[in-house]
């Protein structure tokens, strides 16, 4: 009997719990499930999305290796428009930066590539960032690639700044300021920057005080 009772509690007490909360635990289950399902959506959604651009990419590709231009320029247009939510928008506009340098048409590059700059801070627009500054260098723009890096926020760009502390040397060489280049350049290379020419650039800086000094 004491069984019975003890079930028969238990059965009055479940039943006054579910009264009370019966609905807002079904609300709760629905919009968990509701989240899953729109989570698992948004999942598949992505996935098809990105191997739409994908393919649109691989089609830019074809057409700027094929000297398609004016192609090439309204398939990049079309995925920067319909998928700039994925890193192939990003992809191709630098891929339109090169082509227009290639080109000759260094304004245009440099007006894609400064607004990739200041788009995000993720890796892809320190890649944009690195190549305006080479523009800057090509053209003569020396005080704007120094201008350009010193907004550079160090902690974001952590994986490129022996990229930047070696521009700055090559800006300083240009602008002739030889002690700042040799320090930019002697940065690089104490933080183990594995680029080809780096020594080359602070021997190079190094020889004509060599030279002098032997006289």
């Amino acid at each position: 009997m004491e069984l019975y009772e003890t079930e028969e509690q238990q059965v009055e007490a479940l039943q006054k719990w579910w009264k009370e909360n019966g609905t807002s635990a079904m609300i709760g289950l629905g919009l968990s499930i509701a989240a899953i399902l729109g989570w698992n959506y948004w999942l598949d959604y992505k996935k098809v999305e990105t191997g739409k651009a994908s393919a649109m990419y691989e089609q830019l590709l074809k057409d700027v290796n094929g000297d398609k231009k004016e192609s090439g320029e309204t398939v990049a247009n079309k995925l920067k428009t319909e998928f700039k939510a994925t890193e192939y928008a990003t992809y191709s506009t630098l891929l339109q930066a090169k082509t227009k340098v290639d080109g000759g048409d260094l304004a245009g590059a440099k007006e894609l590539l400064q607004g990739l700059a200041n788009q995000s801070t993720d890796e892809l627009s320190q890649v944009a960032k690195l190549r305006l500054v080479r523009l800057f260098l090509a053209t003569g723009e020396y005080e704007k690639g120094l201008q350009l890096i010193a907004q550079v926020d160090q902690k974001t760009a952590a994986g490129f700044s022996d990229n930047y502390d070696e521009l700055v040397g090559d800006l300083y060489v240009a602008l002739d300021r030889i002690d700042e280049a040799r320090t930019s350049y002697e940065k690089a290379l104490h933080n183990g920057y594995q680029s080809p020419l780096l020594q080359f650039k602070i021997d190079d800086l190094t020889a004509p005080e060599k030279l002098e000094s032997t006289k």
